[in-house]
């Protein structure tokens, strides 16, 4: 089946276009807001070749099609949909009111992930620059870099972190209904130059602002909770002012008092409120992380896999751009990724012992998937599905994230996991990285092969089927 008819029978059995309020996508799924979803036919979208599985989670319904299939089946469906992309019909409210707040979450973060990503990347290859066992190898000395080179580098590690602001603050203006270009202006005000740098001022080689004798005022470089609230507050304003300001003077008032009320709030009320409350997020995980003997990693490492599941895991994007803003260095990172390639050794596992054809051809695939970083066909395709061998992966995971906490992995971006994940460790962490990830694999197939998986669960899997 091709992507196109593919998306045709996804529209199809869903319930048509009608059905169809909004169409997105992450890096594996379809993320389709529904205005009925009694009118969707789950077991043969699951059915349909390429679709590895699917869930309704926090009022979307999710399709499961892994990593570059799923852009090329959404444009196909965004061609189809056409001018009905987005559909004016009333939804029903689905879910409580964390859930549909934590999918705001998503909608904000997730387009800003790839280009810290990529930033990721850019530190991970600079570490290559100033590492004194790699370039030995070449018979070279930090000494031997050009600063030219090394300037150049920073530009491509700073800059994302540096106007920050305005990439949370354009995001959450997209969601919230207002104006983008406003929001990346707002934002930017927030990392002006005139400004005290917050780095700087952490360091205590520059003096913050003092207003009126008792507000201190500094730019907000690397921060997200402030620009994420005044990128709420600006964009309601946005709205309101647009409801009270008639069209005449609509172009020139609105933007003006938007900006003016904005920025004004944010530098001296929601700006030194919500960075205290940021650093106090920022610390209580660290804390959990750096619990002794291992035991914040033995607690992420095991349960961190069910935040996936219960769809509440973009509050790790937050609190992981949080801390590599903030200290350079991402902890969470090193002992999820433990999980993932726990889900990779279950999987394996699975699709050496299983009698069933089709459950090879999920598991296989689904095992390599979960190695390079993409757990959801693995773990809604396999392991929770069969159960054990899920609580088999948590074991394992739980195995790996102890031993990472144990030896204080940090990884220098977010995002990558698993192999990938090798390019956020390329300087001396890079075999301890090895390691704790070839444990949690290990642990996690042997569990899964001797006591996680039987022969008799087969036979439920194809009832179910």
């Amino acid at each position: 089946m091709g992507n196109k008819d593919l998306a045709k029978k996804i529209i199809e059995l869903i319930g048509g276009k009608e059905n169809i309020h909004s169409v997105a996508h992450c890096a594996t799924r379809l993320r389709v807001i529904i205005v009925d979803k009694e009118k969707i036919h789950t077991e043969e979208i699951e059915n349909l070749d390429k679709v590895k599985g699917s869930f309704f989670n926090s009022g979307q319904f999710q399709i499961i099609l892994g990593t570059g299939l799923v852009n090329k089946v959404y444009d196909e469906i965004m061609m189809l949909m056409g001018d009905n992309s987005q559909s004016q019909a009333p939804i029903k409210k689905e879910g409580n009111r964390f859930q549909r707040g934590i999918r705001i979450f998503g909608d904000i973060f997730v387009p800003i992930i790839p280009v810290l990503v990529a930033t990721g990347l850019f530190m991970g290859l600079r570490g290559l620059l100033t590492q004194e066992s790699i370039l030995a190898l070449l018979g070279l000395t930090p000494d031997s870099i050009p600063n030219e080179l090394l300037l150049f580098t920073q530009i491509l590690t700073d800059t994302a972190f540096a106007f920050l602001p305005a990439l949370v603050c354009w995001s959450t203006f997209r969601v919230f209904g207002g104006n983008p270009i406003l929001g990346i202006v707002l934002g930017l005000m927030l990392v002006n130059p005139v400004l005290p740098n917050a780095y700087e001022v952490g360091q205590q080689v520059a003096d913050p602002l003092v207003f009126f004798g008792f507000i201190k005022v500094v730019g907000y470089q690397g921060s997200v909770l402030p620009a994420f609230i005044i990128g709420i507050v600006g964009a309601k304003t946005e709205r309101f002012l647009k409801t009270k300001i008639p069209d005449i003077l609509d172009l020139i008032l609105t933007p003006f008092l938007t900006l003016l009320f904005g920025i004004t709030l944010a530098l001296f009320v929601i700006g030194p409120i919500f960075h205290e409350v940021e650093m106090v997020v920022l610390y209580a995980v660290q804390f959990l992380l750096e619990l002794p003997f291992g035991i914040g990693g033995l607690i992420y490492g095991s349960f961190g896999q069910l935040l996936g599941i219960l769809g509440i895991h973009h509050v790790l994007s937050f609190l992981e751009i949080n801390m590599l803003s903030q200290t350079g260095w991402n902890m969470l990172n090193p002992i999820g990724t433990c999980g993932n390639l726990a889900q990779a050794g279950a999987v394996l596992a699975v699709g050496i012992k299983t009698f069933s054809p089709k459950m090879k051809q999920i598991a296989y695939p689904a095992s390599l998937s979960a190695a390079l970083g993409i757990t959801e066909p693995a773990v809604f395709g396999v392991t929770l599905r069969l159960v054990k061998p899920f609580i088999m992966s948590m074991i394992g995971g739980g195995v790996g994230g102890f031993l990472a906490s144990i030896l204080q992995l940090k990884a220098t971006g977010m995002a990558l996991t698993g192999i990938p994940g090798s390019l956020l460790y390329l300087n001396n962490q890079l075999p301890l990285y090895i390691l704790v990830n070839v444990v949690a694999f290990s642990v996690s197939f042997i569990l899964t092969y001797t006591i996680g998986y039987q022969h008799s669960m087969e036979k439920t899997q194809n009832k179910n089927n």
